[in-house]
C-alpha cells in the first residue's frame, strides 16, 4: 500500500500527467534505448516508430496514478500485464532499468516540479507495481513450468492462405506431435529475427481446438496505413515462412478464456482477425459435442476478408444451438444478403436474437471493442459478463 506521506504527491500528478505524459514517455524510450539498445529486442519497434507505444504507455501511467487505491480497476490489467510480460520474456532484472530511466524521464521532463518529494513518492509507487508483477510473473511461470522468456522450436507443418492478407500456420513439434495443451483463447509469442539483426516477438491468439494435432496461429498482414508503418513480423512470417521451416514459440499465455463447460449462453463478437480466439472456442466446444446455447457474429469489410470460414461451417455441423451472423461493412457486387452474409454495415447487435444471461467476449481492433461495449452495456448487460481481448499499443490504456 501507498504510504500516507506519498498519496498526496501520486495524486497531484494526476492533471500533470495529463498534460505531460506523453513527452514523459517519449524522452524515456529515447534514453533507455540509447543506454540499453538490447532492449529493442523486447519491444514492438513498429509501435515505436509510428508512436503509438509511447501514447500507450503515457496513458497506462496516467491511470495508474489515477487508480492507484482501485485495486478492482487495477487488478484485471495487471493479470493481463503480468501474461505479456511474460510472453515477450521480461524478468525482472529489467524492471530497474525501465524504473531508473523513467523517473529521470519525469524529473527532466517536469524541470523544478519534479521535487525530491516527488520524485520519491513516484519511486515508491513504482517498486509497489514492480513488485507485485515480479511476483505474479514468478508465480505464472512457475504454474506454466516454464522459465520466464521461454521460447521453443517448432516445425511448420503446413501452411493455408486463407484470404489475401490472413495466412494460417500449423505448428508442430519436431518429432512430429502436438505441442501441448492450452485454453481456447489463449495466444503464443511468435520470434523471428529481421534482416537487420533486430529480434522482435509478437502474439498471436491459437485458432484452433486444444485437442487437435497441431497448434494454428493465424496471421494478417498488417500493411502501411497513414502513419501506421507495415507490420514487421507479420510481413515477414508472410514473405519466408513456409511449411518444414522451424520457428521459435512461447508457451500459451493470456486470461481471454471461458469455461467451456458452463450452462450459460455464450456470445461471441469479433471483427476482422479477432476471430482466431472464438473460432479455437468454437473448435472446443464443437470437438466436445456441446449443446450449448453460442451466438457467433463477425464483422468484416467483405467476404474475402473473412478467415477460417470452411471451420466455422464444419464446427456449426457439430453444434445445434449455433447460430453465425456476419455484418459486411461494404459487401461486392457479387455477394447477396442473406445467403453470403447476414447484414450490411456496421455490427449491430440489436440486429441479432441475443440469449438472456449470457456471457459476451469480443475481440477485435479496440473501436469495435468499446463500440459493442458501450451498446450492451446500454442494453442491460451487466459489466462481469463483458470480456474482451486487446493486443498492441492499445492493450493497457483502454481498459481502465
Amino acid at each position: 500500500m501507498l504510504s500516507a506521506a506519498s498519496r498526496p504527491y501520486i495524486d497531484a500528478s494526476v492533471p500533470v500527467l495529463r498534460e505531460h505524459g506523453l513527452a514523459i514517455t517519449r524522452h524515456f524510450y529515447a534514453s533507455m534505448f540509447e543506454a540499453h539498445p538490447e532492449l529493442r529486442n523486447l519491444f514492438n519497434m513498429g509501435n515505436q516508430a509510428s508512436g503509438a507505444q509511447q501514447q500507450s504507455l503515457a496513458s497506462a501511467v496516467f491511470a495508474y496514478a489515477a487508480n492507484i487505491d482501485n485495486a478492482a480497476a487495477l487488478g484485471p490489467v495487471l493479470e493481463r500485464i503480468v501474461h505479456k510480460h511474460v510472453s515477450v520474456g521480461i524478468t525482472p532484472s529489467h524492471y530497474p532499468i525501465v524504473g531508473r530511466h523513467l523517473l529521470g524521464a519525469i524529473k527532466d521532463v517536469l524541470g523544478d516540479a519534479a521535487t525530491p518529494e516527488l520524485i520519491a513518492a513516484w519511486d515508491e509507487a513504482y517498486w509497489l507495481l514492480a513488485g507485485e508483477l515480479i511476483a505474479a510473473e514468478a508465480r505464472l511461470s512457475e504454474r506454466t513450468h516454464a522459465p520466464l522468456g521461454t521460447l521453443r522450436e517448432l516445425v511448420v507443418a503446413d501452411v493455408d492462405r486463407e484470404t489475401d492478407h490472413i495466412v494460417s500456420y500449423y505448428l508442430r513439434t519436431p518429432e512430429g506431435g502436438s505441442p501441448g495443451e492450452f485454453s481456447p483463447g489463449q495466444y503464443v509469442s511468435v520470434s523471428v529475427t529481421l534482416p537487420d539483426g533486430l529480434q522482435q516477438r509478437r502474439q498471436y491468439s491459437l485458432s484452433d481446438a486444444p485437442d487437435a494435432p497441431h497448434w494454428r496461429i493465424t496471421v494478417k498482414r498488417e500493411d502501411a496505413a497513414d502513419t501506421k508503418p507495415a507490420g514487421q513480423v507479420s510481413n515477414w512470417l508472410h514473405a519466408h515462412l513456409k511449411a518444414g521451416d522451424r520457428i521459435l514459440v512461447s508457451p500459451p499465455y493470456g486470461e481471454f478464456t471461458t469455461p467451456l463447460d458452463a450452462a450459460r449462453p455464450l456470445v461471441l463478437l469479433s471483427a476482422g482477425v479477432g476471430i482466431t480466439p472464438m473460432m479455437s472456442m468454437v473448435a472446443a466446444l464443437a470437438a466436445k459435442g456441446s449443446r450449448r446455447e453460442i451466438v457467433f457474429a463477425h464483422a468484416a469489410r467483405h467476404g474475402s476478408h473473412v478467415a477460417l470460414r470452411r471451420h466455422l461451417a464444419f464446427a456449426a455441423t457439430q453444434l445445434p444451438h449455433l447460430s453465425v451472423a456476419t455484418f459486411f461493412e461494404t459487401p461486392q457486387s457479387s455477394e447477396r444478403e442473406g445467403t453470403d452474409y447476414s447484414f450490411a454495415g456496421r455490427m449491430d447487435i440489436s440486429r441479432l436474437a441475443l440469449p438472456a444471461n449470457a456471457d459476451y467476449l469480443l475481440c477485435g481492433p479496440v473501436p469495435f471493442m468499446q463500440t459493442q461495449w458501450r451498446a450492451l452495456r446500454d442494453a442491460g448487460v451487466p459489466a462481469e459478463r463483458l470480456h474482451r481481448e486487446v493486443f498492441g499499443p492499445d492493450a493497457l490504456d483502454h481498459l481502465l
